[in-house]
């Protein structure tokens, strides 16, 4: 306790060493000003008129530097709000409904040389659901639910149009903007990607403008709800006094694995339906009404190494059938990615009573090589309110929190989103933030990290500041469910633990 204290004691006079010594500096001045009489006035005033061009040139380059300074800074990026879709109730699956849906899979899969009961394959899927920290209450599309499961194009494309519509169509209400004001548009779903591509479906469905900037992203993983909205702002910073659109969404129906590769069934049990659309801007009356400020964002490419790279990949499996190998590299490169992005966007948000803990540690480490084996893990919750980690997995939270040194409660949005939601891929971290605000803990001048990892191998991350205290926004996804999070979680999770062993025993 004394410890903490004392580091708290450190960070406070670090970080506010610069108005620690204003004070006595301002005490001084405003000392030697009371000295000053009405001759030492006057001869200053005689002093300026006997300069006027020495004056007049340096107000020329104040005024000069204040309009360049206006001119090209970079205009604010607002999230004006977003809306995160919420499936209908009859989607709900259950993990013996999603069992049943493996198993109807099977079953339909007459080229298979096993029984569609494989009592091995099973009993893996099962152990790898029931821990999983998923529960009975996420959703699944329609197609795969339906019996026998439909897994054609047109139902690929019926589950990711319902996603879409429905998110836009809530975030169209809610903000009462209309669609033909929208400029910029970006949509990213990894797995599915039509022709006409997926922006052109928004376009005709929305009847947006044609002179509309539209972009589609496709095969970037978990993480490119980030590079989405980092694209969208590079384009608000050129196009102004417009609204950008991003729509971050994955295909189920597209991704399922019919096969037997263990390594590729993962993600079977992972991934549910969901999708977010978030609706920034760059207008400066938008400003009142937005719940958030972008501050940053930071992007961690890997895939130069060819771990990275190949760490998780959609392949054909020895029978010829398509899924997602994650291979047993995945943990490590992770962390070295997170590390990495880290490292580029500390400095960016840490107090400066961190940065001089990480730099004399950096420089101790170096010295002295045997005896310092790591180096200082900065304290991010100094800078950060509230965490918003990808909803990859049960291991991947757990690796997160361990990493950062973050407590419980700061992980509690993401694994109450992989519970209710699941793994909804690059729309997780939307979900986490719709969580923290249900729960009212988004008040003026807080920080939201949101942290998204995905395959390449990459590492992004965001950073919002709240204009104001956040409320939830209408139709959010938690409004009927939030008073049961997060105690649920661990009663379930620690049910599931239990009969795990109980089977295994």
């Amino acid at each position: 306790m004394t410890s903490v204290n004392v580091k708290l004691l450190y960070h406070y006079v670090l970080t506010n060493f610069f108005n620690l010594c204003l004070f006595p500096l301002t005490a001084f001045v405003a000392g030697k000003a009371s000295r000053l009489t009405t001759n030492d006035l006057h001869n200053f005033y005689s002093y300026l008129q006997h300069n006027l061009i020495t004056v007049a040139i340096l107000f020329a380059f104040t005024v000069f530097g204040l309009v360049l300074y206006m001119v090209t800074r970079p205009k604010p990026v607002y999230l004006v709000d977003y809306s995160c879709y919420l499936p209908p109730p009859h989607l709900r699956a259950s993990i013996s409904r999603v069992m049943d849906v493996f198993y109807q899979i099977r079953k339909a899969d007459t080229s298979r040389n096993v029984a569609c009961d494989d009592p091995s394959s099973l009993d893996f899927l099962r152990k790898i659901q029931e821990r999983s920290g998923l529960g009975d209450e996420t959703y699944g599309p329609e197609g795969l639910l339906h019996v026998p499961p439909r897994k054609t194009f047109a139902a690929a494309r019926e589950e990711t149009e319902q996603v879409i519509i429905g998110a836009l169509e809530n975030l169209f209400e809610n903000t009462k903007v209309n669609p033909r004001e929208i400029g910029i548009l970006v949509v990213n779903s990894s797995m599915f990607n039509p022709t006409p591509s997926l922006s052109a479906m928004v376009v005709n469905n929305f009847k947006l403008r044609s002179n509309i900037k539209s972009f589609n992203l496709g095969g970037m993983g978990c993480s490119a709800g980030v590079i989405a909205i980092d694209l969208a702002k590079d384009l608000l910073h050129v196009h102004k006094n417009t609204y950008a659109l991003v729509v971050s969404t994955e295909n189920i129906t597209q991704g399922i694995y019919a096969g037997e590769n263990r390594s590729m069934m993962v993600s079977n049990c992972l991934f549910r339906v969901g999708g977010a659309a978030i609706l920034l801007s760059n207008k400066p009356g938008d400003r009142r009404r937005s719940k958030y400020k972008l501050a940053h964002t930071v992007r961690t490419h890997t895939g130069a190494d060819d771990k990275s790279f190949r760490c998780v990949q959609q392949e054909d499996d020895e029978s010829g059938k398509i899924g997602v190998c994650l291979s047993k590299d995945i943990t490590n490169v992770a962390g070295t990615t997170l590390k990495k992005n880290i490292a580029t966007l500390g400095p960016l948000i840490l107090p400066l009573s961190e940065k001089f803990l990480f730099f004399v540690t950096f420089v101790a480490k170096k010295l002295l090589k045997d005896k310092i084996k790591h180096y200082y893990v900065p304290d991010f919750k100094l800078a950060i309110d509230h965490f918003c980690i990808h909803a990859g997995g049960r291991a991947v939270i757990d690796e997160l929190e361990k990493s950062l040194g973050l407590s419980p409660i700061d992980v509690e949005a993401s694994r109450s989103t992989l519970h209710r939601f699941g793994n909804t891929s690059s729309s997780s971290i939307w979900y986490e933030l719709a969580y923290i605000e249900a729960k009212g803990r988004v008040k003026k001048g807080n920080k939201a990290w949101q942290i998204a990892l995905g395959s390449g191998f990459k590492c992004n991350s965001a950073v919002w500041v709240a204009l104001s205290n956040v409320k939830p926004s209408a139709n959010s996804p938690w409004q009927h469910c939030i008073d049961r999070y997060p105690a649920k979680i661990d009663s379930d999770l620690s049910k599931s633990e239990t009969h795990v062993q109980n089977g295994r025993s």
